[in-house]
């Protein structure tokens, strides 16, 4: 059996490594760890690995849930918003269309409720939440 000798410097002290012929390839990698670490520092142990730094997993992590966010909570958010507006903008004779699928002209607007006129020719009147109007047809150019 072959005795590999290999010189490594470590804190300026010089030391020799010997190891199996056949395992000349990983004491040659560990000699030059050894070599590209700043003194001072204690080299891993043998078969001991590096481990990679942990911020970019937790910039990935932050981007995942800004994304989440902007889509969970932020859309719908927006939707609730523009519909508020939309009821609070109601306005005597303005044609709306409910979530039920009601045509209707709007005749009284109170807190929280509208009195719609569904049939011209019978004058039937319905009071309706604000909630229940899907869209507002009189802004609308057909």
């Amino acid at each position: 059996m072959k005795n590999i000798w290999i010189l490594a410097q470590a804190d300026a002290t010089e030391g020799i490594i010997t190891g199996p012929a056949g395992g000349a390839d990983t004491d040659a990698q560990t000699a030059q760890q050894n070599q590209t670490q700043a003194p001072g520092t204690p080299a891993p142990a043998e078969g001991e690995q590096t481990k990679p730094p942990q911020w970019p997993t937790f910039v990935m992590m932050g981007v995942i849930f800004l994304v989440m966010y902007m889509i969970m909570f932020r859309g719908p958010k927006k939707k609730q918003q523009k519909h508020s507006q939309m009821v609070q903008s109601l306005s005597k004779n303005d044609r709306i269309r409910t979530i039920g699928g009601i045509f209707g002209t709007v005749i009284d607007v109170k807190e929280g409720e509208l009195t719609v006129k569904i049939d011209e020719s019978t004058n039937t009147k319905m009071k309706i939440a604000t909630g229940a109007v899907a869209e507002v047809l009189t802004n609308k150019q057909d």
